[in-house]
């Protein structure tokens, strides 16, 4: 059966037929703006990934010009390990070194994919493992507070209920809430679509609270403060009716944690952790939460399984013979 494969996967015609030299000088910027500019084409990675990928690789390419290294020849495994012994003296988090070293070895794989390298140093390279940490999640009492934290008579009450409600409802992360159109609600189905990572949609419901306090912000405040905007299609719009941004939302859910009195630091990723670590409690499908939560692997979901001690605690009572 044929099988597809990535344009990283083997080396194109073009590229085993490269009469690259390995003394040649090479521009690594340039190199770098073409990477880009083919993860952009080609993988359809999302823009924040492709920012990081660029924040990564410069300081990459900053090494290489400190070190006067301007020929591929002289980029192998050992350049690569001295550069992370460079991180680690900059005593960086092991999380953000290995974040490093696998933009690095994309950056390589693509150099020697089009034939700009000889050797495939990438795959010499090996990805240090990484202690997962345990999300930071709020207990049923402390969400409660979150959510009760605008109170009615406020300006912007519907609008900022609203969000908290729709946040802990679907489980979004920030920039997904932040780029939803009206167009993609339908609260009479209790559904809404959303566009992940690399621009992938799914389809996630919506709970009753949520749809009243969503159905009562368009209805309401959202009419009044788009009004000298008729055409603005983004659900949530700041007082001149312009779109809020992440950063316009991370504020807010951080101002009413404040107000909430929650001792820890509170952003829209913490209602997202308690968004699936509460469905797991009450005896949810891992997939299904995957699939809620947009995640490409189960792999990444499972953390959540580390988080809810206590239904492990009690399907090992009620399940275990010796119990």
């Amino acid at each position: 059966m044929p099988t597809s494969t990535s344009p990283l996967d083997s080396r194109s015609n073009a590229a085993k037929s490269s009469t690259s030299e390995p003394t040649a000088h090479v521009d690594w910027t340039v190199m770098l703006r073409r990477f880009l500019d083919y993860l952009i084409s080609e993988c359809g990675l999302a823009r924040n990934t492709i920012e990081a990928y660029g924040r990564d690789l410069r300081e990459f390419i900053t090494m290489l010009d400190d070190r006067d290294i301007c020929q591929v020849s002289r980029v192998d495994a050992d350049l690569v390990r001295s550069y992370l012994i460079r991180l680690t003296e900059r005593k960086l988090a092991l999380s953000s070194i290995a974040r490093q070293l696998v933009s690095v070895k994309m950056f390589l794989r693509y150099l020697y994919v089009t034939g700009v390298m000889i050797d495939d140093v990438s795959t010499l390279l090996e990805t240090p493992k990484t202690w997962h940490r345990l999300p930071q999640t709020l207990q049923r009492r402390q969400l409660e507070a979150l959510l009760s934290a605008p109170q009615p008579g406020e300006p912007f009450y519907a609008r900022d209920r609203a969000i908290l409600e729709l946040l802990y409802a679907t489980g979004m992360r920030v920039s997904e809430l932040a780029t939803l159109r009206l167009g993609d609600l339908n609260l009479d189905v209790g559904y809404l679509r959303c566009r992940g990572k690399g621009g992938k949609e799914r389809v996630i419901p919506i709970g009753s609270h949520a749809i009243g306090a969503v159905g009562e912000y368009i209805r309401g405040l959202r009419a009044t403060l788009v009004e000298t905007s008729r055409t603005e299609e983004s659900l949530f719009v700041s007082r001149t009716g312009r779109p809020m941004d992440r950063t316009n939302i991370w504020r807010l859910v951080h101002r009413y944690a404040t107000i909430a009195g929650l001792p820890e630091p509170v952003s829209p990723h913490t209602i997202r952790h308690c968004f699936a670590t509460h469905l797991l409690e009450g005896g949810a499908d891992l997939r299904i939460v995957q699939e809620l939560l947009g995640h490409a692997s189960v792999t990444t979901t499972q953390i959540y399984t580390h988080v809810d001690g206590t239904r492990l605690k009690s399907i090992h009572a009620r399940c275990h013979p010796r119990q």
